[in-house]
């Protein structure tokens, strides 16, 4: 047989086989811990979320909710107003009614003050359904309420103004209440005022609150209901 000078190749080890010197073949090299990017990264490229991607996508939809939110209160707040004024047209037309019974004259404006429903009638010759001491403006307005809580179903915060009434009353009662401010820092005692309508009170405890070193309460049954003053 002629020698043609071909060797054939040995066979590569199986990985852990014994070598022809007895050890071990070389264990395959471990993968790497962290993968390896396959492409650097581009000279000027930044890592930073581009423009539109999803960073910005959330801040829009937060700045949408935002606007939704704003939109449904405004539309909430619109029906509030909407409603109100509702109750006071409705109170409105019963005053109405009621001038016209009493054959009295009297301009009467319907409108919505301080997140409530409110009725002025303004002319001359109402003393009559003013009452002393406001009383029968009082019983009127206890009359419209239930006017409106007959068309609508709900309770009523109208508040009927008569002849310019309470706006003249409101500011003998600040004087009343400063006057009261005074006696408790001269005194420190507290001071009881006469009793007072629902009305009344308030603006007593209007002034007060607004007022530092004195508190105000209100205590007893009507009609004798009144305010106390005292200090803090």
């Amino acid at each position: 047989m002629t020698d043609t000078g071909y060797v054939p190749a040995a066979e590569p080890p199986a990985s852990g086989a014994p070598t022809e010197g007895g050890g071990a073949a070389a264990e395959e090299a471990p993968e790497p811990s962290e993968p390896v990017r396959a492409e650097a990264a581009r000279p000027g490229r930044s890592t930073e979320p581009a423009a539109g991607g999803a960073g910005d996508d959330v801040a829009g939809v937060d700045e949408l909710d935002d606007a939704d939110e704003l939109e449904e209160a405004a539309e909430a707040e619109e029906a509030d107003t909407d409603e109100l004024f509702r109750q006071s047209e409705i109170a409105a037309d019963y005053i109405e009614g009621l001038l016209d019974v009493l054959d009295l004259d009297g301009d009467i404006d319907e409108l919505v003050a301080n997140g409530r429903p409110m009725v002025e009638v303004i002319g001359d010759g109402l003393q009559s359904l003013v009452g002393p001491r406001g009383a029968t403006l009082e019983a009127l307005q206890e009359l419209a309420r239930l006017a409106i809580y007959r068309r609508t179903g709900a309770a009523s915060r109208l508040l009927l103004e008569i002849g310019g009434y309470r706006a003249a009353r409101r500011e003998e009662l600040t004087a009343v209440a400063r006057n009261a401010v005074e006696r408790v820092r001269e005194f420190g005692q507290p001071v009881k005022l006469e009793p007072m309508s629902a009305f009344e009170r308030k603006c007593v405890h209007d002034v007060i609150n607004v007022t530092e070193g004195v508190m105000s309460e209100s205590y007893g049954v009507e009609p004798n209901r009144r305010v106390i003053v005292r200090p803090v």
